[in-house]
Formats: structure tokens, sequence, C-alpha cells
């Protein structure tokens, strides 16, 4: 099985960045660690069998919160984490440390999907690869992915990668209705020519597409900087779409029918889930389609993040 195929088992997964995150998320003041097991137990539940972290999500909490539930349960789940290129890791063997480190958090011997986090310097993207390509040859990792990358990034870092026999897998990229910038950017572009699968993290704008926030009652902390008063109040007619076209497919939610839209679109999201409730109705993004006509409409009215 090559490295794409292993990822396009899968419609939907879990993203983790709140798992153990205090400082963006709440982490301890509204939910801990049983809502989270909750969580883990609904996606496992609903067939979702794809978890993706990274060793910053938590400061390693991230991990160890998904090694434990996995352990604890024993259910088979491919893991996908990252490595974050912090300035002063300069040396290929910093990576194969921090990949040791991540994978004794998890308690696994192998994850199925390694990616560098960022394209930050000063060690050049490229450069990275060549302890990926070891870590593959020793069986620490299945594939090598990126996140945040660019077209041009992803393309020299496919060439290296091709180099050593290995694809590159995925560039996972921030990709909802509300950020299209990867359709205009060449991003998607490029995962298509290189054949590499698209993974889309903040699928659901951080909650914005949920409508619960209005401009009356805006996100808390960070996410309320980010998404000010003018655009949520700009959201209202596209939420309206997304519940007509819910209706029209039964009973399925504004946050499935987003959810969906990306999968139409070749994208694999990574919604995150909080909560047994989160996990349960994010599974139901899976499943199905939306027909040409609803994407045309999702498209149209959110024309305006396509930038």
């Amino acid at each position: 099985m090559t490295e794409r195929e292993g990822l396009d088992r899968f419609e939907i997964g879990v993203g983790t960045w709140s798992w153990g995150d205090k400082r963006f998320w709440g982490y301890g003041r509204g939910y801990g660690d049983a809502d989270l097991r909750g969580a883990f137990d609904a996606a496992i539940a609903s067939g979702v069998r794809f978890f993706d972290t990274a060793e910053i999500y938590g400061f390693g909490k991230s991990e160890r919160l998904l090694g434990r539930f996995i352990a604890e349960t024993g259910e088979r789940v491919s893991i996908a984490t990252k490595f974050f290129p912090y300035p002063w890791r300069t040396a290929g063997s910093q990576l194969i440390g921090a990949l040791r480190r991540s994978l004794d958090r998890l308690g696994v011997a192998q994850v199925d999907l390694y990616q560098t986090h960022w394209p930050f310097p000063p060690r050049s993207v490229t450069a990275w690869m060549e302890p990926m390509a070891r870590a593959v040859a020793e069986g620490s990792i299945k594939s090598v992915g990126v996140s945040n990358y660019s077209a041009d990034q992803m393309r020299r870092v496919h060439e290296r990668l091709a180099s050593r026999g290995i694809r590159l897998a995925s560039n996972q990229v921030e990709y909802s209705l509300l950020k299209r910038t990867v359709e205009v950017n060449g991003v998607r572009e490029a995962c298509r020519e290189l054949n590499v699968k698209l993974i889309a993290y903040s699928p659901l704008a951080m909650g914005m597409l949920s409508g619960k926030y209005t401009p009356e009652s805006p996100p808390p902390g960070v996410r309320g900087f980010r998404y000010r008063s003018p655009l949520l109040a700009s959201l209202r007619p596209l939420i309206g779409l997304m519940d007509e076209i819910g209706r029209g497919h039964g009973t399925r939610t504004r946050n499935q029918v987003a959810l969906n839209w990306l999968i139409c679109k070749g994208a694999l999201p990574i919604p995150g889930a909080k909560s047994a409730a989160h996990a349960t109705e994010n599974s139901g993004a899976a499943g199905w389609r939306l027909t040409s006509e609803d994407i045309a409409a999702l498209d149209e009215a959110s024309q305006a993040f396509r930038k």
C-alpha cells in the first residue's frame, strides 16, 4: 500500500489541537480528560480511525492523551503527528530525537504519518527530508508529510523525497468555507499534480461555521481577535444556506455540510472534538455527498473567502 492509498482510506479524521491546550482552547476550563476520552470513544464508535496530533499541542499533552486512550481501549488507529522546527533546531538528529519523544508519549513504535509542522528557517525545507527518509528506513514512520507548505516548497520537498524513493504523502493546511486560499495560491493544484493528499485543518473555521458565535457573543480568547464582529455578522447568509442544504439531505447539520463540502473537494478534514457530541456530529459528515448544485451554491456564497 502506498502512502497516498493509506490516507485515501479516510474520509474524515479528528484533529487534537485542543487536547491539552490551555492557552488557545481553554483545556481544563470547561472540558477535561473525561470529555476528551468521550470524544475519542465516540469517534471510534462512528468508524473514525485517523487522529492528527503534534508535539507542540499542549506541549506534548495531546500526544500523551491520545496514546493513553489508544492503550486503554486497545483500538487500532492511524496516528499522524508533527515535528516543530524551532529556530534552535538546526541538525537532522534533532528531528530524530523529537520523533522518538513523540513515539514515547504516544506509546507506540511507529506512527503512520510524520509531518514537518511549518516551513520555518533557518534550516531549509528540503534539509529536513534527509532525517525523515532515515526514519522511514528505520521503520519509525510509515509516511512523510508536511504542513503549511507553499506549492513551491511542496515541489522541492517532493523532489528531494523522490530521490530517496519516498513519496510525499500529504500537505496539511488551513482550509474551510472561510479560508479558501489554497484554491488560489497553487497549493491545491500542486497537491493534485503531485498526487499529495490535502489534509484540511480548522475545517469549521475554529467554530465560526457552527453559527453559535455572533457579533454580540464572539468566541473567547485568541479566536475573538481573529474573528471580529463584522465578519461574524457577514456569515449569517452562508450559515442560513448551510442549514437549507442540510435539510435537503435529511437531518444533516451545518457543520456536516461544511465538512462534506471539503470531502467533495478531495480534502481530508480533521475537525477538532472536545466532547462525544462533537465527535459524533463530525463523523456524520462522511458516507454521503453534496450535489453539484449544493457545492456550486456554497462556492458562490463563500466566494469572498477565496483569497
